[in-house]
């Protein structure tokens, strides 16, 4: 083997342990979502997009979880719902991710909450094994419906991953927020509900 081969593993094996610090460290700690004034700006006039909005009841579906249980939204009529639509491959929705898992293991049963995070499988370049490497990457312990078909993703006329809809107990949509959340917004707009 020679030396410019040497230096490209050595260089290679470097990288691959920086590239595994980083990530364990932002599983551990996630890093806040910081929003600049043009990215408020921005989320606003996301809000303005097409999609169900705040007052509206939400169409029932019932899918299967990653764990092959059966979820069916009405069945949580009751308890707070943050519906959460994702793919493996988004970068926000890789970013929120962590700061969802934090808040669901912290806070979700003392403030009623359960958290679906639908996974858009039918967009899944790489189909459910990425699914699977993700969930167990993130350590995420929340349901994970999938729609496999797009349905849903029609039905509830998601333009924007990540698009996070916050269902009261009542069954009534209380908001809806596009784009990342972080552990503080995503508590805030829980505490916001009825």
């Amino acid at each position: 083997m020679n030396r410019k081969t040497t230096g490209y593993i050595v260089a290679a094996l470097v990288i691959g342990a920086m590239v595994v610090m980083m990530v364990k460290t932002k599983l551990d700690k996630p890093e806040p979502i910081v929003l600049s004034a043009d990215d408020q700006a921005a989320i606003e006039a996301m809000d303005s997009l097409p999609g169900l909005k705040k007052g509206e009841m939400p169409p029932d579906f019932e899918l299967t979880t990653l764990e092959g249980e059966t979820v069916r939204l009405s069945e949580l009529k009751g308890t707070k719902v943050v519906l959460n639509f994702w793919g493996s491959w988004c970068p926000p929705c890789k970013a929120e991710m962590p700061h969802m898992q934090k808040y669901y293991k912290k806070s979700a049963e003392k403030d009623n909450v359960e958290i679906l995070a639908v996974n858009l499988t039918s967009g899944e370049k790489k189909g459910l094994p990425a699914v699977e490497q993700f969930v167990k990457a993130y350590g995420l312990t929340f349901p994970i419906p999938l729609d496999e078909t797009g349905a849903l993703l029609q039905q509830y006329q998601v333009m924007i991953i990540p698009t996070t809809y916050f269902i009261g107990t009542d069954g009534v949509i209380a908001h809806r927020h596009v784009g990342a959340l972080d552990e503080k917004m995503l508590k805030g707009l829980v505490q916001g509900m009825n």
